[in-house]
């Protein structure tokens, strides 16, 4: 209505406490899953606050976008990828507003002294097949930042959040020179398979709950 929102009916339903969480609808909206939120030290000892992205991010991911080479780009998406189609506010609106159901991303941000928001190093992300238990992952971690340890934790994270959401594999197409990736994909036992069609790697590993 004009000047503000009228409610027509409502309904609240209460629960015994201690009623199990299976047992109860689920929501439209999943809650920030800030379970998923919590520090990790660089091998430098810098400290680092490591979370479920936010709508709020954007600015953040603006800039960290700045910070990629065009190898970075070509590597994590297989193609050159213009900035401005990187950072334009219909795909970021995509990639910060997530329902953290069927996607879960992680943002690692380190103190910023410019900025009090910080500084965004790197994303992780995971997002579940439709037809199948499995899920792909993905991340991305700016030229300064690679190589101090944040894909091994990056991806220690995800898989506990696959166990968390009893996803039975964990599954991702790497390019063959992208020899980080896959140091990290052999470190926590994924196996691949190349191929030649596709001129991928195909990297998964199974996971027990």
């Amino acid at each position: 209505t004009t000047g503000g929102i009228k409610i027509l009916d409502a309904q609240v339903i209460l629960h015994p406490p201690g009623t199990s969480l299976s047992k109860l609808t689920p929501l439209a909206i999943r809650p920030y899953p800030s379970r998923y939120e919590s520090p990790w030290v660089t091998r430098q000892g810098i400290e680092v606050n490591i979370r479920p992205i936010k709508p709020e991010d954007e600015p953040l991911v603006i800039k960290f976008h700045k910070t990629l080479s065009d190898e970075s780009v070509y590597l994590r998406y297989f193609h050159s990828m213009s900035y401005t189609y990187r950072v334009s506010h219909e795909r970021l609106a995509r990639i910060c507003f997530i329902d953290y159901d069927r996607e879960v991303a992680l943002v690692a941000i380190k103190p910023d002294p410019e900025n009090e928001q910080g500084e965004l190093m790197g994303v992780g992300r995971i997002v579940k097949y439709r037809t199948t238990n499995e899920a792909e992952f993905s991340m991305t971690i700016n030229d300064e930042n690679q190589g101090i340890g944040l894909g091994s934790e990056f991806m220690r994270r995800l898989i506990q959040i696959c166990k968390d959401e009893k996803i039975e594999k964990i599954v991702a197409d790497i390019l063959p020179n992208n020899m980080g990736m896959r140091k990290v994909c052999e470190k926590f036992g994924f196996k691949f398979r190349m191929d030649f069609d596709e001129q991928v790697l195909k990297a998964w590993l199974d996971i027990s709950w």
